[in-house]
């Protein structure tokens, strides 16, 4: 049995080293639940044990929902400390997504809801159909974000603009959540895995030492100070000095030939 055996609503194709991560709870509009939690989980602990995975895209199964929220029914039994342990749960598994040492793109397909909202919001980049909703509308439940929409929120799009969403609980478009930054294009729901899987492609042809670099800067720079980031951002160029992808693609630059890297 290989490490993505036996799952039951995470589905998972590679190819051409780009891994497609589909959620897929259709008939509950793929919410969240413990058993989604442990196969993300266990989907990008394989992923990354794998090694050769150069980019990572995330959806939703059928054309309703990317996911519309964590499953409801299931938390309305919790305890206080039952729920704190579920959002430490969901925390630790979003984390792992986040810091995935590979670009993540969340294709967005239908309704990203409460924790459907806090998934895409690990993703680096969002690509969205026209059909897509967003929102945190916890506490319309009495509730508040529970899996780091507190967090990353008002990182992607500014606390203003994070303090109503999360204040209010509306939902939002598509075009409202590209107006404030969440969302890099807004697609037609037939054209959008086409357009994010030549996004991916593109990832995939750069230099995967370089690419894995630029997203830990990326990340690191957002959540500390300008100088710590600066420092960080000069070791990991002087890092990829020592790789051979560096001297590959400044090789092939001065050789005027595609290169040919190896993520090594």
């Amino acid at each position: 049995m290989t490490a993505l055996d036996g799952l039951s609503v995470v589905k998972v194709r590679v190819e051409a080293r780009v891994a497609e991560v589909t959620l897929s709870r259709p008939k509950a509009l793929n919410a969240i639940n413990a058993t989604m939690l442990n196969e993300l989980e266990q989907v990008f602990n394989a992923l990354s044990d794998r090694g050769d995975i150069s980019c990572v895209i995330l959806t939703g199964d059928g054309d309703r929902a990317f996911v519309a929220g964590a499953d409801i029914a299931a938390m309305s039994t919790l305890s206080a400390e039952e729920a704190e342990a579920f959002a430490a749960r969901g925390h630790q598994v979003f984390e792992q997504i986040e810091t995935f040492p590979a670009p993540v793109l969340g294709a967005i397909n239908g309704f990203a809801l409460g924790g459907g909202c806090e998934l895409a919001l690990a993703c680096d980049i969002l690509y969205a159909s026209e059909r897509a909703k967003f929102g945190q509308p916890e506490v319309k439940l009495g509730l508040i974000p529970g899996f780091g929409g507190t967090v990353r929120l008002p990182r992607k799009i500014g606390p203003g603009a994070a303090s109503e969403w999360v204040f209010t609980g509306e939902v939002y478009s598509a075009e409202a959540a590209r107006a404030v930054g969440l969302v890099r294009e807004v697609l037609a729901p037939e054209l959008l895995m086409d357009r994010v899987r030549s996004i991916a492609s593109l990832i995939s042809k750069r230099a995967g030492c370089a690419v894995a670099a630029s997203k830990q800067a990326l990340n690191h720079g957002m959540a500390t100070s300008p100088s710590e980031a600066a420092k960080n951002e000069q070791a990991a160029f002087g890092a990829l000095f020592n790789t051979e992808d560096m001297h590959e693609g400044i090789g092939a630059f001065l050789e005027k030939r595609e290169p040919n890297f190896k993520g090594q």
